[in-house]
């Protein structure tokens, strides 16, 4: 009897471990995490609400939104079976809520017999800010006459922050600058290939709540043709050219071969390296009234030449040369177009050893085929420096100097930078504010 007594006992002890064991096997409540968390929204901001429980598994989901006296519901779910995580799509499309915070209440239950039965609970709220109205736009500069290949400067202001403003057409985005006064600025081109029915800029601005507004400005584009080249190549230009390249390129049969290769990869591959560089410009204009020519040197290769390649008589290939080609004498000192700081001083493919200056708002200016440099990443340059010397390397036919102007990494023509009216009445007269 007595050992039956102890055998009750024992059984009756190993069933109150094993229940308190199950009682308190989850005690920790299930964890809620919204995305955005905090900040502005709009009607059309989506919000991703993520819940899991690592225990015994979800139970019970309920979201409200409060604003003041309202209180709505969100969204409210249940699961009859355990599931460990879940993710709810939240709108706030189609409510009548005020202009300003609101709350977010999420309150989520497990499958835990902890607490009778009844589960850990967790209640968590999340501030936020509604906000349904895209931002005003208010134009400053007046007059913007573009030119094709040309540039200018839209400058305006905005009545709240914004995560991203600008100027946009098609698919090309000119993203604006905040200056100290406020005021936004943002260097424009009308590309060089683009017809003027196709360059129709606007200014676009989307706050932190995703509100966007566009608004036109008035403006004026011409037209202007571009000169067609013949560009002959020989079997002397190959011999001298070609060897740079040898670990750069593909083993062709033939050195025509390798040349088409650079002409048209190659080049496209340093178009989208220099086109990087301009997230890299500083927000504030840097440079000091119109750019500097080159001095003593006379020009060659213009800005937009249409040029066709020819071989032995017969049409190879076709490119577009972005620069302006001058040329003095052998290995002939380089100057800094004006103050910047740089940004890029390495070889880069046809380009050969090249440099980038930064002048701010993204405008830049490239220099390249060059047999030396002499400056380093990072320097600060003063308009007028000298930075290097003329040289052959990349695709060069003879010692001169390759000159770029880059608007948001798109060449532009330098001639208007070189022009000190048109810099001061398109660029320098704009940054003024008023």
């Amino acid at each position: 009897m007595k050992s039956l007594k102890k055998l009750l006992l024992v059984i009756i002890l190993i069933a109150l471990v094993i229940a308190a064991i199950a009682y308190f096997r989850d005690t920790s409540p299930p964890q809620a995490t919204l995305t955005p968390a905090n900040g502005s929204v709009s009607p059309a901001t989506p919000l991703t609400l993520m819940v899991h429980d690592d225990g015994t598994g979800l139970k019970e989901v309920e979201v409200n939104l409060v604003q003041g006296d309202l209180r709505l519901s969100l969204n409210r779910q249940e699961f009859p079976t355990a599931v460990k995580q879940a993710t709810i799509e939240l709108s706030l499309e189609g409510l009548r809520l005020r202009e300003g915070a609101l709350t977010i209440e999420v309150s989520t239950t497990d499958q835990a017999i902890y607490r009778l039965g009844k589960g850990n609970v967790a209640e968590e709220s999340f501030e936020l800010i509604f906000d349904s109205r895209p931002p005003a736009i208010s134009v400053i500069s007046r007059a913007h006459n573009f030119t094709r290949g040309g540039a200018g400067l839209v400058t305006y202001s905005l009545d709240e922050p914004v995560k991203r403003t600008g100027i946009i057409f098609g698919d090309h985005f000119f993203p604006a600058f905040q200056q100290p006064s406020g005021m936004y600025v943002s260097a424009v081109t009308f590309p060089y290939y683009l017809e003027s029915k196709e360059f129709v800029p606007r200014i676009i601005a989307v706050d932190l709540a995703d509100n966007e507004r566009q608004a036109g400005i008035y403006y004026r584009a011409n037209n202007q043709q571009f000169r067609q080249r013949q560009i002959n190549i020989t079997d002397n230009f190959l011999d001298m050219t070609l060897p740079e390249f040898i670990h750069q390129v593909p083993s062709f049969d033939t050195p025509l071969e390798t040349f088409l290769y650079i002409n048209q990869e190659i080049r496209q591959q340093n178009r989208v390296a220099v086109a990087a560089l301009a997230a890299d410009s500083v927000t504030e204009p840097q440079w000091e009234g119109a750019f500097l020519r080159q001095p003593r040197a006379a020009p060659q290769g213009l800005f937009a030449d249409h040029r066709t390649y020819f071989y032995k008589g017969k049409e190879i290939d076709r490119t577009v040369h972005l620069g302006h080609d001058s040329a003095s004498t052998l290995q002939a000192e380089v100057i800094a177009a004006n103050t910047g700081k740089v940004i890029f001083s390495d070889f880069l493919g046809i380009y050969g050893l090249c440099i980038v200056i930064d002048h701010g708002i993204g405008i830049q200016t490239l220099y390249a085929h060059l047999s030396q440099s002499q400056v380093e990443v990072g320097q600060q340059l003063n308009r007028g420096d000298i930075i290097a010397r003329s040289g052959v390397t990349g695709l060069a036919g003879g010692d001169h100097l390759h000159f770029e102007v880059l608007v948001n990494g798109i060449p532009v023509q330098p001639i208007e930078w070189w022009d000190a009216n048109w810099v001061n009445n398109n660029i320098d007269s704009k940054l003024q504010p008023e």
